[in-house]
């Protein structure tokens, strides 16, 4: 995949559907009682997966004309797969299905691609395991492919060492088919859209602070589920469209949860100009995002601001390196164990371009305003990653070429074709 620099860009955008919302409608619609209607679901690779396990337990979803209908059997309808659930590249997929298959009563196997191979699963294991689950690393390393033999589970107060999402909802989502109320405790708070959606669907969910509290065997019923735009989708649109000269463009309903609007946050600490249109917040908060050019400078990006931005801190990086002064993040180290060491990655190609970038253990200390050049980009099969060059592509002078550049598939199969539409 070939980019080159870019005059200016303008227009308006669809952001595709959010990926995390995409991925928990159909999972809750399959343990609910009746359809549940889904629009603007995201047709990535990492969310179709997530179709595909649930429709090998027994469960009808059907996808047409830009709607997906859940026909959920109840919590515990679920039937036994007759073959390997296959989660691809979905790391989302792999720990929340692990949360719910602990609780049936059958045995299932989960694996996935040679990334996902390669992730830790033992942040899930071991809560699970406290919960009475049994669930083992069939390679012995922590990782997938996992076996789940189904049990009836006890509630536990989990303290989770680190700040993620994917590990408070497996334990929720295991929480539900448990003896009392499970908690979870987490350092800073990670995204909540678990939280939401449960209680929409039914649930008792109860948050205070950094917990949150399930109460077990609720009844879920069908729902309609708008899903908003991906403020990770949008995340290279609103840093192209501030760093590419002369440019002005609309990215319409866009997700801005605050547990998950941090790079809006670090933008306008970069003296970004970002102006927010017909924000709603009934359930999920949404908004129209007008971005125009600005003048970006360093700044610090740390502490309880990471949960709410970990993917899109390789989007902030680049930014980072157009931008006049240094940049510091810090306390990423999630960024390590993600669909490729992110740190390594960015770090290694940034100065492939010519950027003054260090890697860190848990993040980059980065010098901006160095004029950048095309080069050969890896990808590593990473979508994040090719995202992120193809923006810095439109700032750079000649060339830069994406290795396996397709791989934007997983979350965001238009993204090239959207982000040619903006340019001239």
């Amino acid at each position: 995949m070939e980019i080159k620099k870019a005059k200016k860009l303008s227009g308006s955008l669809v952001i595709p559907g959010d990926k995390s919302i995409s991925h928990r409608a159909i999972m809750f619609g399959s343990l609910a009682e009746g359809t549940t209607r889904i629009t603007n679901f995201l047709e990535g690779a990492d969310c179709l997966s997530t179709i595909s396990c649930f429709q090998k337990m027994g469960i009808d979803i059907e996808n047409t004309s830009g709607e997906i209908l859940v026909h959920g059997k109840g919590l515990h309808g679920l039937c036994a797969p007759t073959e390997t659930l296959d989660v691809g590249n979905s790391g989302t997929s792999t720990r929340l299905i692990s949360g719910i298959l602990a609780g049936q009563d059958f045995v299932s196997e989960l694996t996935g691609d040679a990334s996902i191979q390669k992730r830790p699963m033992k942040r899930i294991m071991t809560p699970l395991s406290q919960m009475g689950a049994d669930i083992v690393s069939l390679n012995g390393n922590g990782c997938a492919p996992l076996k789940i033999s189904g049990k009836k589970l006890h509630a536990i107060h989990y303290n989770s060492p680190v700040a993620s999402a994917q590990v408070k909802s497996c334990v929720l989502l295991a929480g539900m088919y448990s003896d009392g109320i499970t908690r979870v405790t987490e350092p800073v708070l990670s995204r909540n859209h678990t939280e939401i959606m449960l209680n929409y669907f039914g649930a008792n969910v109860t948050a205070e602070g950094t917990t949150a509290s399930i109460k077990p065997d609720p009844s879920l019923y069908g729902r309609e589920i708008l899903v908003p735009g991906d403020i990770s989708s949008a995340a290279y649109f609103i840093a192209a469209g501030l760093l590419v000269p002369n440019s002005e463009i609309l990215l319409k309903n866009v997700g801005i949860n605050p547990t998950r609007d941090g790079i809006l946050r670090v933008c306008k600490a970069m003296g970004a100009d970002i102006t927010l249109l017909n924000e709603t917040t009934e359930g999920e908060p949404t908004a129209d995002l007008l971005i125009r050019s600005s003048t970006l400078h360093g700044t610090t990006v740390e502490g309880a601001i990471i949960p709410t931005l970990i993917d899109e801190l390789p989007m902030i990086a680049v930014m980072a390196a157009f931008a006049e002064g240094t940049t510091v993040i810090r306390d990423a180290q999630e960024l390590r164990v993600k669909e490729s060491d992110r740190i390594q990655v960015m770090t290694e190609n940034l100065q492939e371009m010519g950027a003054d970038i260090q890697a860190t253990e848990d993040g980059m200390i980065i010098h901006g305003g160095k004029p950048l050049h095309g080069a050969e980009i890896d990808s590593h099969l990473d979508h994040r990653i090719a995202m992120s060059f193809a923006v810095a592509g439109l700032l750079s002078e000649g060339t830069l070429s994406i290795k396996n550049g397709e791989c934007v598939n997983i979350s965001y199969p238009k993204f090239y074709s959207d982000l040619y539409s903006l340019a001239e």
